[in-house]
């Protein structure tokens, strides 16, 4: 698939998640969609013929957008631990407000297998990143050296997880940002020195997070 097309198939897949996170993945499936002609169209061109081909784009489709956050932030390349985390915390909490948990949650029960290999790729993802920061911070005096590097990286991945689990935390109760910047908050404070600390606040203070 060329660049083209695909950029075209990622914005059909992006216009029908967003459909999805509206009205619900019960309101958006193979079968209503190809009764939409436009739809049916596009459908037909990109060969998606079962709801399993769908869910999957669209989760692919979520986990890009999650996963450009770090390419656009240049996050491996960035000099300061702290800050670059901060950044691409901050700008995930804001491109969540585009995502729904709850239909994310969804596809779990319906359809267990493609959500199982969206989750391992991007725990995958955010286990390799978490590292990636960890170390840099470390050799920068901002995080302590007595930590694992890996358990603190499926920790962070954890809380993650949890604050996505609407059972636990019913989005009607509890907003999905305030939840994240908590959550953030809490992971940095536990893992920094004090010099780390201190540049977190400073930070906190001058940026609206």
């Amino acid at each position: 698939m060329d660049k083209e097309v695909k950029k075209e198939l990622n914005q059909f897949i992006t216009t029908i998640r967003n459909m999805t996170n509206l009205q619900g993945t019960e309101a958006v499936t193979l079968d209503k969609l190809l009764a939409i002609p436009e739809f049916e169209t596009e459908l037909r061109k990109y060969r998606i013929y079962s709801d399993e081909k769908l869910v999957t784009l669209i989760l692919e489709n979520e986990r890009s957008m999650f996963e450009v956050i770090f390419k656009d932030f240049n996050f491996d390349g960035n000099e300061d631990a702290i800050d670059i985390l901060f950044t691409v915390s901050k700008e995930m909490s804001a491109k969540f407000r585009n995502l729904s948990p709850s239909v994310t949650h969804d596809y779990k029960y319906k359809h267990p297998k493609v959500y199982q290999k969206h989750l391992d790729k991007r725990i995958a993802f955010i286990n390799e990143k978490i590292q990636v920061n960890m170390r840099k911070g470390i050799s920068q005096g901002m995080y302590r050296d007595d930590l694992s590097i890996e358990l603190v990286a499926r920790r962070y991945i954890s809380r993650l997880l949890d604050i996505h689990d609407i059972e636990s935390f019913p989005p009607e109760q509890f907003s999905f940002n305030t939840l994240f910047d908590q959550m953030f908050e809490n992971f940095v404070t536990s893992i920094a020195t004090q010099k780390g600390i201190d540049y977190y606040n400073e930070k906190k203070q001058s940026t609206s997070f």
